[in-house]
């Protein structure tokens, strides 16, 4: 028998320049007002060890809020918290016009860039990702444009969401900038990546893996994320959280650890994104590296 063992120390994100926490956080639920309890989430984040920060310009609307907005949030938290931004690796998406299909022109995403690094109040965004790929874009296009704006300082590294295989090496043969990550959906619920090559591709390449939604889109949590929404639970969901609560029970901790635990577990040293915007489900994801697995050789 053989133990896998989770570890909590910074890694390489892909080949780039950028040291990471094994976890993100994700700001798709990053809304409101309130700046003081924004900066209170972020710095939760950061005391549970997670200096990984995944954002987009299209969150917003999900929450009934403008285009931009969870960006223009924490832009107001670095304007009134200046040291947090040099505590993190900041990521974000692009690529999303609302009411068109997914945009990848050169003009669009310059635009969009722009856009990002003006709500948020930085000169940089770490990590810059397309977040759908758009079919209707030469990859060549794609990678001249995103080249430029490394060259320009404006982003410090490429990488994709929710791209396929084949559409994320047609991209990567026209970058001279390393692409440094994927972003699938991944979760014990939401398999695909470890079936259609996403993550034999992404360890055969040298990519990072981020895998948002680890929880299955709530579902192994705290309820589905959306308000007013609610998902039944069938059999294979009762079953899955059945077995993340008996192996998590051994360690005491939490189903929802057990389920980043899960994650973390893979070979391709994948970033579960932590979507919770409750600070103490926030600290909470930290117990995922008390838990370990055994398997038989």
């Amino acid at each position: 028998m053989s133990q896998i063992v989770l570890s909590p120390n910074r890694r390489p994100l892909g080949k780039s320049e950028f040291q990471v926490s094994p976890l993100a956080w994700g700001m798709w639920r990053f809304a409101g007002d309130d700046v003081a309890a924004a900066q209170a989430r972020c710095e939760a984040a950061l005391a549970a060890g997670i200096n990984f920060f995944d954002t987009a310009d299209i969150y917003g609307p999900d929450n009934d809020e403008p285009f931009g907005a969870s960006e223009a949030l924490l832009g107001r938290v670095f304007k009134a918290a200046p040291g947090l931004r040099s505590q993190i690796v900041l990521a974000s998406k692009g690529g999303i016009s609302m009411g068109v299909p997914y945009d990848s022109s050169p003009a669009y995403l310059v635009a969009a860039i722009d856009a990002s690094l003006s709500r948020l109040g930085v000169d940089r965004i770490d990590l810059w990702q397309i977040h759908r790929p758009d079919m209707l874009t030469h990859p060549a296009d794609v990678a001249a444009t995103l080249d430029a704006q490394v060259r320009a300082g404006k982003i410090g590294a490429v990488g994709v969401s929710n791209f396929t295989v084949a559409q994320t090496s047609a991209l990567k043969k026209h970058l001279k900038s390393p692409l440094v990550s994927t972003q699938p959906e991944f979760s014990v619920l939401a398999l695909q990546p470890l079936l259609d090559g996403t993550l034999d591709w992404a360890m055969k390449h040298g990519l990072a893996v981020l895998g948002w939604s680890p929880l299955g889109q709530g579902r192994l949590g705290d309820g589905d994320p959306r308000p007013g929404r609610k998902q039944a639970e069938d059999d294979r969901v009762v079953r899955v959280k059945a077995a993340l609560g008996a192996h998590g029970q051994s360690f005491g901790v939490s189903i929802a650890a057990t389920a980043y635990a899960w994650v973390l577990a893979h070979p391709a040293g994948i970033t579960p994104i932590v979507g919770s915007q409750n600070p103490a489900r926030i600290a909470e994801a930290a117990d995922a590296f008390k838990v370990t697995f055994t398997r038989a050789q």
